[in-house]
């Protein structure tokens, strides 16, 4: 089975983001979840933003960092939202990965290296009117990794949630979120052993 390490998104460590890991690891998955927020939780996505920017996002990324030292090379590396951005640049920076799933957003490869490692496959999952998604350029950067990478694939769902598959929120779309877990599983099963 795979080995994955799973970022939070602004909100937290929420309930939502446990019950998505505790999902993958009912599949056999070993699953790691980090708290970059010294187990603050917020209520309002706006709320947690703000503390993400007092803290700094190179603070956020150094967490990251820090989560992946000791575990070995060879995991997949997933973030919901803000936890993109660490697992995006462990998978593009730490060798051996063995894929990414990036929920709800995607950063220019260019802001960790030199492009994305054409041997580490990748998952990208958005909602197509989802205004962070969208509007501000992760929509844009996720349609670029994809024209660069050979094993990359982009799954947009109808909608304008934006942490959709957080079961904990009110923006959780049960559907959506069923197909995003679904083919989340089947990304792992193909990286296993």
């Amino acid at each position: 089975m795979a080995e994955v390490l799973l970022f939070h998104h602004a909100q937290g460590l929420t309930s939502g983001v446990r019950g998505f890991a505790d999902r993958l690891r009912r599949d056999g998955h070993t699953v790691h979840t980090p708290d970059l927020f010294d187990g603050r939780v917020f209520d309002e996505l706006d709320a947690g933003v703000g503390y993400a920017g007092e803290v700094g996002f190179g603070t956020i990324l150094e967490r990251g960092k820090a989560a992946a030292e000791g575990l070995p090379n060879e995991l997949v590396y997933a973030g919901f939202s803000l936890g993109v951005m660490p697992a995006q640049m462990l998978a593009q920076s730490r060798l051996g990965a063995k894929g990414a799933l990036l929920f709800h957003s995607c950063v220019p490869t260019s802001e960790f290296g030199d492009g994305w490692p054409q041997a580490v496959p990748v998952q990208i999952h958005g909602m197509d009117a989802d205004e962070f998604f969208v509007d501000e350029g992760d929509l844009d950067a996720a349609r670029a990794l994809v024209k660069e990478t050979a094993d990359a694939e982009l799954f947009l769902y109808p909608g304008k949630q934006h942490l959709f598959a957080d079961n904990s929120l009110p923006s959780y779309d049960e559907q959506a979120a069923g197909l995003l877990t679904e083919r989340t599983l089947g990304f792992l099963a193909a990286r296993s052993g």
